[in-house]
């Protein structure tokens, strides 16, 4: 309940896509099966917690925004994916909860209840919501959105939810709502043309109309493997280049939120900078103006 309360600026990491298996099966050509190395992901993923761990002040948290890893549901890579990930996640400092989003690649680009039912026994629910000094979070399966063809219920049943929680917000007068995403609503238009990198435009439209309505500041989300975003109506669209395989002119890296009472602040620093340099001198200072 503590936790309904303003307390003064926080800020977390936002990570996507450390994608285990992608940079080989890239490099290859070969998607499908070509994930049978991760050697690369580990260090990178490696050199990320590192780098959180040593930030001071600490985040309030580290969410990462959906393709844990690249092997499909059914492929022969998964396990061994999942399983090395979470060794280097272990290393997190304990006193930095980890926040997981579900991707494409962990429920299925067309999810079933089984393969639903099989992250959540891995990573924790694929949709749930919690609070942080005052701001209001919701984790989404965007999957759901994309291709719900074989599992309707289970989108009409994150829909009945998500329409209670944003009630429920409304009633505790929070701060800000943000959201964790992996497929972004668009990349950088509202209007733009639905590809596989977004939300097809009329879902697109209701679910950024319900956002606008709701008064959520800003959807956080992966999958792009670059950095992009842009604005509807004041709600804010972030999405975030990858941990691992970059398919742009980005560097591996992670992004800084800060949030405070008034907006919500963010930056993406490579892993490189982030290891060396740590937090930016502004974003310090705007951390240090508590209450």
């Amino acid at each position: 309940g503590d936790e309904y309360q303003w307390k003064g600026p926080f800020y977390f990491i936002q990570g996507a896509d450390p994608q285990f298996g992608l940079i080989k099966a890239w490099a290859v050509g070969n998607t499908g099966s070509g994930d049978d190395e991760w050697g690369e992901e580990i260090k990178l993923t490696e050199q990320a917690v590192q780098a959180i761990n040593k930030l001071n002040p600490k985040p309030k948290f580290f969410v990462l925004c959906g393709d844990l890893i690249h092997g499909m549901p059914g492929t022969q890579w998964r396990k061994d994916q999942e399983q090395d990930l979470k060794n280097v996640l272990q290393n997190t400092d304990q006193d930095i909860p980890l926040v997981f989003v579900s991707g494409n690649h962990d429920v299925g680009n067309t999810p079933t209840r089984e393969t639903i039912d099989n992250y959540c026994k891995s990573w924790g629910d694929d949709y749930f919501s919690f609070w942080v000094g005052g701001v209001f979070f919701l984790v989404l399966n965007s999957q759901l959105y994309f291709d719900s063809s074989k599992c309707p219920e289970l989108k009409q049943a994150q829909d009945a939810w998500l329409n209670g929680q944003l009630a429920a917000a409304e009633e505790h007068k929070c701060k800000h709502i943000i959201v964790f995403q992996h497929i972004p609503l668009f990349l950088r238009k509202p209007d733009e043309d639905h590809d596989y990198f977004n939300l097809e435009n009329s879902v697109r439209q209701e679910i950024m109309e319900k956002f606008h309505k709701a008064g959520i500041k800003a959807v956080f989300s992966g999958h792009y493997h670059r950095n992009a975003g842009g604005y509807y109506r004041g709600l804010e669209m972030v999405v975030s280049s990858a941990i691992g395989c970059q398919l742009g002119e980005d560097k591996h890296g992670l992004r800084v939120v800060l949030v405070t009472e008034e907006k919500i602040v963010h930056r993406y620093y490579s892993l490189d900078e982030l290891s060396s340099q740590g937090l930016a001198k502004e974003m310090v200072d705007m951390l240090a103006k508590q209450k």
